[in-house]
């Protein structure tokens, strides 16, 4: 028999074969076989027990050293752009230590955050004891829950249990005692996962964060930020960063200070990133400026101000806060471009001529003095002969002349007939100590509509020059809608008494045509908001695939560097291109434009799930106060569970359960998006008009429940109470007869309009 080895010898053989240390590994190497293999158990576990070898899965690992092969937690990017790792399992009394993961070029991108199974290589002589190779994704950063805490019945002690505050969830987390965080009863919650789900029993979560008081006003948009993950404070670093920021000088600037230029934003707008200019010519064309805020010069490459700008991606708009992308000191104050204070920028010149087309453009980099800075409203009365005391000074040399020039861009936009989408914007109206006032829609003026083409020319010359420099950047890209998204539009469309051609290569002018078909009628906003939900997502691509919601070969968003950090990509291509400075693209830059792409395109996502969600909320809470009243609207969505309902008044959106439609089992048919009664034989489909009552509304969750009252004005026929599948073979057979019928309709429909 082989003598046992000796403790140590152990201890060196597991640290030079980390990828072979299981029992058997270790008693082959030492030739033990038999009864000699207790006694190398026994061994093994003195030295498990003493710390100096640590047991996962049946091999043994040197506690001061980290597996081959184990799950890594990706961190924020460090100062020079590289990303390293923690490990998920450290064990060792001794410093952690640092990983830098190292991906290869086909590995697909990994975020701050994320974990992977990754495999190991040891370095010496760096700054980091490993490197990290992918294996594969494992997820994302823990599973995070907003929600009420509630104590057990033993109080503080015993623990207790989050309630969920996302609409349609009713799973419960347990808090395990200890685990509470000092959180009252009652209390909003931010918590995570704390251990994996099992199959059976309440998954276990651990509270991170206390929230405060859930019913209180501003509590609504907080529990958007928290559940979104919407990063809302800066760290200390980019502040200090941001404060240290001077103003910019003239140095390597064209002097623009003398062109009228204006701002024109909303009322209560804080941060104006883009003013306009106009020059009309006796050949009927006209020149155009839009001036942009340079918010390269102040967010460098590299910087804490740029890590943490990329992080967010954007800003995001809440009824009562902003969640912005950078500190006020900039987004508010020296980027912003300010009456009468100079402001530097990349500008824009653009020629058009009698027709409205481009004809040419230059950029530059320079300093502009804002002439004024209007509202909507302000700019609009002026332009409709109404003039108050700061419009009447700039109405001949910027008001007349920039409407002049928007005449010449809407004959150049009704030839490229863009997507003519008429959705009202719903405005959430506060009260001072944030509680809803009132809901109603955005007035919409062509100051509104100026704007936006201004604009669109601008973003349309930027992709061009960026084109035309052979530099990198970034497209924004919007794709055709998907077959399937295009036949569910047509099938509202054909329910709605209209037509959408079929068998041709789509264009948005054959949208516009059904669109132009709606207008007026009691189907408007259904046929606008369902062309809008078959539309696919736009994201942001290092490569062109057009833009066909506005009809446009090459587009990129150049107009908003202050809220969008995309722009400020282009911002710096643009300033690469033209060797203005040392502030342009970086290497990293123009390597990590893909993930820079994927990073921003998944932040705008979750601002617009937040935003949404925080409208739900202040839309239930409104309505709290009215449960019970009748309401009219129409039916904008059926699934088996029930029917969505679109409220006139408001805008908002709820639910209509199966249970509250009538006193009968209904069929679901997914393809005629029908509901048929069993007995009755009433239809429920999508753009029907309803009367219903408000018969719960949950601000905290942003649920609305309704009951059926009225179908098209008739009311609802009333089965027998009976929610089996119908009264026998009979009355299935009748069913199934009606329904084919249906389908049968709908295919006749077709082939009558397609002649």
């Amino acid at each position: 028999m082989a003598q046992l080895p000796s403790r140590q010898e152990i201890l060196d053989w597991v640290s030079d074969h980390p990828d072979a240390t299981a029992k058997r590994d270790i008693a082959k190497a030492f030739g033990i076989k038999g009864a000699a293999r207790i006694e190398l158990k026994r061994l093994l576990k003195e030295l498990e027990a003493e710390g100096l070898l640590e047991r996962r899965r049946r091999h043994y690992l040197d506690a001061e050293k980290l597996p081959p092969v184990t799950v890594i937690q990706i961190l924020p990017p460090d100062a020079d752009g590289d990303l390293f790792a923690r490990p998920m399992e450290w064990q060792g009394e001794g410093p952690m230590p640092r990983i830098l993961y190292a991906p290869l070029k086909s590995d697909p991108a990994i975020a701050a955050g994320e974990r992977i199974l990754a495999r190991l290589i040891e370095v010496r002589g760096e700054d980091h004891q490993y490197q990290a190779r992918l294996i594969r994704r494992i997820g994302t950063v823990k599973h995070r829950i907003v929600g009420i805490y509630r104590e057990s019945r033993n109080g503080a002690e015993g623990g207790g249990r989050i309630l969920p505050i996302d609409k349609g969830s009713d799973k419960e987390w347990q808090v395990r005692p200890g685990d509470a965080h000092g959180a009252q009863n009652g209390e909003l919650v931010e918590a995570e996962q704390s251990g994996p789900r099992g199959r059976l029993g309440l998954p276990v979560a651990r509270i991170v964060e206390r929230l405060g008081d859930p019913s209180a006003p501003r509590a609504v948009s907080l529990i958007a930020i928290h559940q979104h993950g919407i990063p809302d404070d800066f760290p200390d670093a980019v502040m200090a960063e941001a404060d240290a920021q001077k103003p910019a000088t003239m140095k390597g600037r064209e002097d623009l200070r003398h062109l009228p230029l204006v701002t024109i934003d909303p009322a209560d707008a804080r941060d104006h990133d883009d003013a306009v200019a106009a020059e009309t010519h006796a050949d009927g064309g006209a020149t155009l400026w839009v001036a942009i805020a340079d918010v390269a010069h102040y967010v460098r490459p590299g910087s804490e101000l740029d890590r943490e700008a990329r992080k967010r991606g954007n800003s995001t708009y809440f009824p009562d806060r902003v969640v912005p992308m950078l500190p006020d000191i900039l987004s508010g104050d020296l980027c912003s471009l300010h009456e009468g204070v100079d402001r530097p920028v990349i500008a824009l010149r653009m020629r058009l001529d009698a027709q409205g087309n481009k004809t040419g453009h230059s950029f530059h980099r320079a300093m502009m003095r804002s002439a004024a800075s209007l509202s909507y409203e302000q700019a609009q009365a002026a332009a409709d002969g109404k003039p108050d005391a700061q419009t009447e000074a700039v109405l001949d040399s910027v008001i007349r002349p920039l409407w002049a020039a928007y005449e010449l861009l809407k004959s150049a936009r009704a030839r490229r007939q863009p997507l003519e989408l008429d959705l009202p914007e719903r405005r959430i109206v506060l009260t001072g100590d944030g509680r809803v006032k009132s809901v109603n829609f955005r007035d919409r003026f062509d100051a509104h509509r100026l704007i936006e083409e201004f604009m669109v020319l601008a973003n349309v010359a930027a992709a061009e020059e960026l084109e035309r420099l052979r530099r990198p950047l970034l497209y924004r890209v919007h794709e055709e809608p998907t077959a399937e998204k295009l036949d569910a539009l047509r099938e509202v469309a054909e329910a709605s008494g209209f037509t959408l051609a079929k068998g041709q290569v789509l264009q948005t002018r054959h949208l516009n045509r059904l669109l132009e078909q709606a207008a007026g009628s009691d189907f408007d906003e259904l046929i606008n908001m369902t062309a809008l939900r078959s539309m696919q997502q736009a994201y942001y691509y290092p490569e062109n695939y057009g833009h066909f919601g506005l009809a446009l070969r090459s587009y990129a968003h150049f107009t908003s560097p202050i809220r969008r950090y995309s722009d400020l990509i282009v911002h710096r291509a643009l300033i690469l291109g033209h060797k203005w400075g040392k502030d342009g693209l970086s290497d990293w830059d123009i390597e990590n434009l893909s993930d820079t792409a994927k990073q921003i395109s998944d932040t705008e996502r979750r601002s617009m799930a937040a935003e949404r969600d925080t409208t739900d909320r202040y839309l239930a809470a409104y309505l709290a106060d009215r449960v019970g009243a009748e309401f009219s609207g129409r039916i904008s969505g059926v699934q088996k569970f029930g029917a969505f309902i679109r409220l006139d008044e408001t805008g908002a959106d709820g639910l209509l359960p199966i249970r509250e439609i009538g006193n009968e089992y209904f069929h679901y048919d997914p393809d005629a998006q029908v509901l048929l009664g069993a007995e009755t034989g009433l239809e429920i489909g999508i753009g029907q008009r309803v009367t219903v009552r408000l018969s719960e509304a949950v601000p905290l969750t942003g649920g609305l429940m309704l009951e059926l009252l009225e179908l098209e004005g008739r009311a609802l026929p009333q089965g027998s109470g009976r929610r089996g599948k119908g009264k026998g073979p009979v009355r299935k057979r009748a069913t199934q007869a009606r329904l084919a019928e249906l389908k049968r309709a709908q295919k006749r429909r077709r082939v009558r309009r397609a002649r």
